[in-house]
């Protein structure tokens, strides 16, 4: 008979069972889908853009109903747009770029696993969208903006490289704005919900100015085979002080009258983005795909913004009013979607040991996106609301289904070392 009590056959399976668990935790840390934050924050974040808006649509058309009890519908989509696709790989990105910025390991493994449990959870949460379970997403969309935010400033931090400190407070400012929106459309504040969320979209601009100021001349000079592409620093602290003060006073004019308006930052913003792309030497890459939408995208920022603030004047032509939101859907689509497809083109490629070199569909993945966006900001103002909507929808579809097509492989199987 065994006895259970050796010490040395207690000591032995101890021994087995820490073997199996280190075994388990080196095969879970080589899984290539857990290699970084960005392989699986992209492909699951463009996977759900299509599930939202297929719900999204089929809301619009009459053939889905949301739940009472939780989010009202446009809250639940501008929510799941801005933070469940945008966010997500916005913090995947920026959480991988951090390794090469700094010089310090980023997650991988079982801590991107545990980061992929609470994202999925909350889009669950959202989909039931009944009052107990939005605030369970509350908590777990908490926890994810927390640990992302921690990691990053650990790593930020601890290379004491303060370019990067910037994106502390602007991720933060984010996780706050996301969670308001959620507790203030629970609490059926749904206009300053909705004016919450508008803020988002403001703060991602000014975080798509300071990153595309950062990388697109870089790209572009590398990509185009050009001498350093610079940008005055004047003009680029100058510009994240505009941007800046003007999110802050877009945020108070919901509350209080001021003396100056959004709309003449906002049109100061767009021109100071516009000049500054002037120094980018767009006219190189009309060849070069991953290049060219990344300008086109940040045209569409500056020209988005300066549309954003004409919203604001009493100017009518041909008995046409453009219309705040269908100008927003511009800056969301036209720069933020364009920049963040382009982005995830390159990154996938780049951070796999892969070659700068696309697949013919990813020109027309662009091409899709950006149609997108004209339809849906042209159609409405030409009283085509609905046709607007599905058309700008089976865009998106078709771009993110061919993303998904061309980048799937890419994203889960190993990095090439060459």
């Amino acid at each position: 008979m065994i006895n259970i009590q050796d010490p040395e056959l207690t000591q032995l399976m101890h021994e087995q069972q820490t073997s199996s668990g280190l075994k388990h935790f080196n095969q879970l840390n080589q899984q290539p889908i857990l290699d970084l934050p960005f392989r699986s924050y992209f492909l699951l974040a463009v996977a759900f853009s299509i599930i939202a808006i297929a719900i999204w649509t089929s809301y619009l058309n009459g053939y889905f109903t949301f739940a009472t009890t939780g989010l009202s519908p446009i809250i639940w989509h501008v929510h799941e747009m801005i933070f469940g696709f945008s966010a997500t790989i916005a913090v995947g990105f920026i959480l991988t770029a951090a390794q090469t910025w700094t010089g310090k390991a980023s997650i991988k493994g079982l801590p991107v696993l545990l980061f992929i449990v609470v994202w999925l959870m909350v889009r669950v949460c959202l989909l039931i969208n009944q009052s107990p379970f939005v605030y369970i997403a509350i908590v777990l969309q908490s926890l994810w903006w927390l640990a992302s935010i921690a990691v990053f400033s650990y790593l930020v931090l601890s290379s004491q490289n303060r370019r990067n400190y910037l994106f502390i407070p602007l991720l933060t400012s984010l996780m706050l704005l996301n969670l308001t929106l959620l507790w203030l459309d629970l609490l059926n504040y749904s206009e300053l919900a909705r004016h919450i969320s508008r803020t988002s979209i403001l703060i991602f601009c000014l975080l798509m100015g300071i990153l595309g100021g950062r990388v697109i001349p870089f790209f572009t000079s590398s990509g185009a085979k050009l001498k350093a592409i610079t940008t005055p620093n004047w003009l680029t602290t100058l510009l994240i002080i505009t941007s800046v003060v003007g999110i802050l006073v877009f945020i108070l004019s919901a509350f209080v009258e001021l003396s100056l308006s959004p709309a003449v930052l906002m049109i100061t913003s767009g021109i100071l983005h516009l000049y500054q792309q002037s120094y980018w030497r767009s006219n190189t890459t009309v060849r070069i795909p991953l290049l060219w939408s990344l300008h086109l995208a940040y045209f569409s920022l500056g020209f988005g913004l300066i549309l954003l603030g004409m919203s604001y004047l009493p100017i009518e032509y041909l008995n046409i009013q453009l219309q705040f939101s269908d100008t927003l859907h511009f800056i969301t689509i036209a720069a933020m979607a364009l920049m963040i497809f382009s982005m995830m083109c390159r990154v996938s490629l780049g951070h796999t040991g892969r070659e700068l070199l696309v697949h013919p569909l990813v020109s027309w993945l662009f091409v899709f996106i950006f149609i997108c966006a004209i339809t849906r900001v042209l159609l409405p103002i030409f009283n085509q609301p609905l046709l607007g909507w599905n058309s700008s929808a089976f865009l998106w579809l078709l771009a993110a289904c061919s993303f998904l097509k061309v980048y799937f492989p890419v994203l889960t199987t190993k990095k090439i070392k060459r």
